[in-house]
């Protein structure tokens, strides 16, 4: 058998499929400042932000085996970033938001110093108390509105339909530099070391992967994904609080998008958060019962499909709309002739 007979499949058809998908998704989707309705719009932008942070926590935990219960820390970050930037500083609101991702990722650290030296449970626990400390400080900072938060001043100068047009379209690309972000770590180097890492660290460690350094760069990254949509979110939101911004009310919402949808894989986040908002609009008239049918469904799904919804379809069918592992396709054996 010669080398040249061996063939490697990078995409495959299903791959290849998704990849014209999105292209033709995102370029209808740029055309909704033209004619759709702001409500509609509002929602997408919603969609973006819960969409980037579902992705940065699967990359954590689903990738990296980083359980974090705190990443509404680099969220709050982000937020107020923006409203110090914009309503403090006057520098333009729609430029605060990819500086928030960076002031997120140079807080994240020191702060990775910290949480790195607790192991399992701890970190998670660790991680949490952080997000606590940050709530905190927020709340008591008088010069970003204490407890009772504030409003984005800054935008008082743009029209409606240009506000909403251009957080609109920073939310398309906020959707594809989260996800294509992943997809390309993943299949990269990197992506190989945090895999491994996930298996276990001192199996990684054997094999000569740099467990601390890798550990350390998907934490940074993840923090700044974080930041940018925090500061999307409250850009959109135009306003923010302590509470709303560094609260604990968004790690059942990265649970149910990631664990649901399929953790692990990069589909999962997708399919976990448009079940996740079309859950909220269509009981949202019923008060809280939304909230039930989302802890209804996750706890079935953990039971019957612990892979998640998209797990269960990419085990029972082999397709992947972003792969990121590599197929050996060994040639079939010529059959001879007596």
């Amino acid at each position: 058998m010669s080398a040249r007979a061996v063939a490697i499949e990078r995409g495959g058809r299903a791959g290849r499929a998704g990849a014209v998908a999105a292209l033709a998704a995102f370029a209808f989707l740029a055309t909704f400042p033209a004619w759709a309705p702001s409500d509609v719009m509002r929602l997408g932008v919603e969609f973006a932000c819960l969409l980037a942070l579902a992705q940065a926590w699967n990359l954590l935990a689903g990738y990296g085996g980083m359980v974090s219960l705190g990443q509404q820390a680099f969220i709050g970050i982000g937020g107020y970033t923006l409203f110090a930037l914009a309503n403090g500083l006057h520098v333009n609101a729609f430029l605060c938001v990819p500086a928030a991702g960076v002031v997120c990722a140079l807080a994240a650290v020191p702060i990775s110093r910290v949480v790195f030296r607790l192991h399992g449970g701890y970190f998670a626990v660790g991680t949490w108390v952080v997000a606590e400390i940050v709530r905190l400080l927020f709340a008591n900072w008088s010069a970003l509105g204490g407890g009772s938060g504030q409003s984005l001043t800054a935008l008082v100068g743009f029209e409606r339909s240009t506000r909403e047009a251009l957080t609109f379209w920073l939310a398309l690309a906020l959707v594809a530099a989260s996800t294509g972000g992943v997809w390309w770590l993943l299949r990269s180097r990197l992506g190989l070391a945090l895999t491994a890492i996930r298996d276990g660290d001192a199996v990684a460690e054997s094999q000569g992967v740099d467990v601390a350094r890798t550990k350390f760069v998907v934490y940074v990254a993840a923090a700044a994904a974080c930041g940018v949509a925090g500061a999307l979110y409250f850009l959109s939101a135009l306003r923010i609080s302590p509470d709303a911004a560094a609260g604990m009310g968004w790690i059942p919402l990265l649970f149910f998008a990631v664990i649901v949808g399929g953790i692990g894989t990069i589909e999962g986040p997708i399919v976990g958060t448009a079940l996740y908002l079309a859950l909220r609009q269509g009981l949202g008239d019923y008060g809280a019962w939304y909230l039930i049918a989302d802890g209804a469904i996750a706890i079935v799904i953990m039971l019957v499909a612990p892979r998640g919804l998209f797990g269960l379809v990419a085990e029972r069918f082999g397709m992947h709309l972003f792969p990121v592992r590599s197929i050996v396709r060994l040639p079939t054996p010529e059959r001879i002739e007596p």
